[in-house]
């Protein structure tokens, strides 16, 4: 791996997984600060904040740099409003209800499957990111792993897999897959930023919507709250707007091949944050399955980068 990899790929998906991985506790403790119980509507009143804020501090950021504020030409805005329902509307209206079902272990592992999902799909629409045998056997391996921390025996946590939990992170995941290849058509020949504060400003604000009309709100408002909203705003605008131009650059396998790191990071600082229990021999089987998997999808990406070079 070249130093120019390592700099413009490697250390920008690693800083993305990280963020991405305080995602899970972060939220759960979002929930606790704003005393959002199970209203499922203050929990898309909650995702919409953090959304349409990111998407707007983006803008404003672009604004800033280009000196103007930058607006998709006509023809474009199809591919961003797409992407804007896709991602992060329909992913973070599952994965907002859905992890409140759930542990932020179990989440951050399932949430893994979105490189399986996104490595198959590019199969079929990109020359260059074609599946070959140790890239399958890698997203099969993987797969497994994610299937063993949903389908789990029925005392762990009051039952081993629920729809509204496990089942709605599964769902988030398929969006984020598909979030992830539209985003490489659409980002291609755009700026980054740009594509990023617009979708997500359009994909909270219906969140927020969404939120409104369900009578969502914040029951509880402390300094403690709005920081860390600041925090997963902060973390939101600059994990999707450097995600977004890892894979405007790189192949979309290539790419979302790190996102091995998410469940790692997100069941460590699960852990530690909500004093879950990390070190059970499901958990730790089906993160070593996840990452064996990704290590493998990674190998092929390294392999062809050698010949390449």
């Amino acid at each position: 791996m070249n130093k120019r990899t390592f700099a413009g790929l490697v250390l920008p998906a690693l800083f993305c997984t990280l963020l991405w991985g305080s995602a899970f506790p972060s939220v759960k403790t979002g929930y606790a600060l704003f005393h959002i119980g199970e209203d499922a509507a203050s929990k898309l009143f909650f995702a919409g904040w953090r959304f349409m804020l990111a998407g707007i501090a983006v803008l404003a950021v672009s604004a800033i740099m280009n000196r103007k504020l930058l607006v998709p030409r006509k023809e474009q805005w199809k591919g961003i409003l797409l992407l804007g329902i896709v991602q992060p509307t329909m992913q973070y209206v599952f994965f907002y209800i859905g992890l409140s079902h759930t542990t932020g272990v179990k989440g951050s592992v399932i949430t893994a499957m979105t490189t399986f999902l996104a490595v198959g799909i590019s199969h079929f629409l990109f020359p260059d990111d074609r599946l070959n045998t140790r890239k399958t056997i890698g997203c099969l391996i993987g797969f497994a792993g994610v299937l063993m921390i949903t389908i789990s025996s029925a005392d762990a946590l009051g039952g081993g897999f629920a729809w509204n939990g496990e089942g709605f992170m599964l769902l988030s995941t398929i969006a984020a897959g598909g979030g992830a290849v539209i985003s490489k058509f659409v980002a291609k020949g755009q700026s980054p930023m740009m594509v990023t504060g617009w979708q997500l400003t359009i994909g909270g604000a219906v969140l927020l919507l969404a939120g409104i009309l369900g009578g969502g709100h914040f029951n509880t408002i402390t300094p403690q709250a709005i920081a860390l909203l600041g925090y997963l705003i902060f973390l939101s605008a600059a994990a999707f707007t450097i995600w977004t131009a890892l894979l405007k650059q790189y192949p979309v396998g290539r790419v979302t091949v790190y996102n091995f790191l998410v469940p790692v990071f997100g069941s460590l600082m699960s852990g530690v944050v909500l004093h879950e229990t990390v070190f059970t021999v499901r958990n730790m089987l089906s993160l070593v399955l996840v990452c064996a998997g990704i290590i493998l999808v990674n190998l092929t990406g390294q392999s062809k980068e050698k010949q390449d070079s």
